[in-house]
């Protein structure tokens, strides 16, 4: 049978180029997300390569119907990719709307954390050479005005995949965290409620990542020999460099 790889978060951006990818070097591929149309297009492209699942990250009981529902030929699962997430809201402390944190908690915490949970099962009928690739961000090491809480989860995603790998130690399944700095995608569009104008903007003078250059990356830590783990991967653009800690200057304070 053909190895399976569990998709959250691929109706766009790296998800769906993931998706693409694996299913055109014959993998099977368990698309989900909440944009049902997206997925089905997806289906469309690989005819019974892919399995399109309308599922809520921020709902246990739909994470949990998503994967008890599965067909025969998407068990068990060889890779998970945890991609699913937002950032929500621009604002910084204390001009910021509590219920967009509580939404990017509920997905970028308890979503994965559920998601994981849920498929875990079926990565352990694999075993050695299974892998779980969680999505972080460079966010949860390098601050920016207005990614508190984004930041705070993304750091919660790092920190957690380091503990899982301990969790799992004997299993023989491996564990990344996978930390993108600027990337293509949907990004800014979500944030600002919408705005695809700013989000195409945010790309438009400079050289971004892209969703495929992401795709290959977790191609490549997916087939990587079964006794090989990569803790951790931060991955920039050229155009993007860690920035220094920013000085402010006496009349930039309050009084």
């Amino acid at each position: 049978m053909a190895p399976v790889i569990f998709i959250t978060g691929a109706t766009s951006g790296f998800g769906a180029a993931t998706a693409r990818l694996f299913a055109s070097n014959g993998w099977n591929v368990v698309a989900t997300g909440r944009r049902t149309e997206r997925l089905e297009k997806l289906a469309a492209e690989f005819p019974g390569q892919v399995h399109p699942v309308t599922m809520d990250l921020t709902v246990r009981e739909s994470i949990e119907a998503a994967v008890a529902g599965l067909p025969e030929a998407f068990r068990p699962i060889t890779c998970l990719f945890n991609n699913g997430g937002l950032a929500l809201g621009t604002g910084a402390i204390p001009e910021i709307d509590t219920d967009q944190w509580r939404t990017m908690i509920e997905t970028n915490v308890m979503g994965l954390l559920h998601t994981t949970l849920a498929v875990l099962p079926l990565l352990r009928e694999v075993g050695k050479g299974a892998s779980i690739i969680n999505v972080g961000s460079i966010a949860q090491r390098f601050a920016y005005v207005g990614g508190n809480v984004y930041g705070g989860t993304k750091a919660f995603v790092h920190q957690f995949s380091m503990n899982l790998r301990t969790d799992l130690a004997g299993t023989g399944i491996r564990i990344t965290s996978l930390e993108p700095g600027h990337a293509k995608s949907e990004f800014t569009a979500v944030r600002t409620g919408g705005d695809f104008e700013a989000n195409e903007t945010m790309y438009a003078d400079n050289d971004p990542l892209l969703p495929e250059d992401i795709a290959g990356t977790v191609w490549w830590l997916a087939t990587l020999p079964a006794h090989v783990n990569v803790n951790l991967i931060e991955i920039m653009p050229v155009c993007q460099v860690p920035s220094r800690p920013v000085v402010l200057k006496r009349d930039a304070f309050e009084g």
